[in-house]
């Protein structure tokens, strides 16, 4: 077993390895065409990971919001245009979603006003951006959901198979 790192700024990447309980060279073997030299190149910043790398290494060390993190920080499309989405609870993502939609209801007979006539007036910029960012809170509330699965799924605690079974005749109803 390889000696416990000293380093105090690790990446992502770094941390997520070491959470998982491996050594650079455990990690290689469970990820195909994976060195333990390109996991530290990678770890210590000396190489930016290529998205396959990060799903890899995502499944590897079952953190699936690796994927988001990579999106939102090292890729120039996703930066512009994928919100970072944290890891949170299933409650915590639950009532934040409500309490947005519960705002956005009151909003609706406005949201209806503004968009009558196809165009945004200068007396209804305010309200409209308010709605807008409510309309973004729920976009990431969806976000975390599908984060929040995806690691329930990764830690077994969702069974993925039985999911998808209910889904599909959820489709047939």
């Amino acid at each position: 077993m390889g000696k416990k790192s000293t380093k105090t700024d690790k990446n992502i990447y770094f941390q997520a390895r070491e959470e998982a309980g491996f050594t650079r060279a455990e990690a290689a073997d469970h990820m195909e065409a994976f060195s333990d030299s390109r996991i530290e190149k990678i770890e210590y910043g000396d190489m930016t990971p290529l998205p396959e790398d990060v799903l890899t290494m995502a499944k590897a060390y079952k953190r699936p919001d690796l994927c988001n993190y990579y999106c939102t920080h090292q890729c120039a499309i996703g930066r512009q245009s994928i919100p970072e989405v944290k890891l949170s609870s299933l409650s915590e993502i639950t009532l934040q979603t409500l309490a947005t939609l519960n705002e956005l209801e009151r909003k609706k007979d406005r949201m209806i006003e503004i968009s009558a006539d196809g165009q945004i007036t200068e007396d209804e910029y305010a309200d409209f951006a308010v709605i807008q960012e409510g309309l973004q809170k729920i976009s990431m509330g969806v976000e975390a959901l599908k984060l929040w699965v995806n690691k329930a799924i990764t830690d077994g605690s969702i069974n993925q198979d039985k999911l998808n079974s209910v889904k599909e005749s959820m489709k047939k109803k």
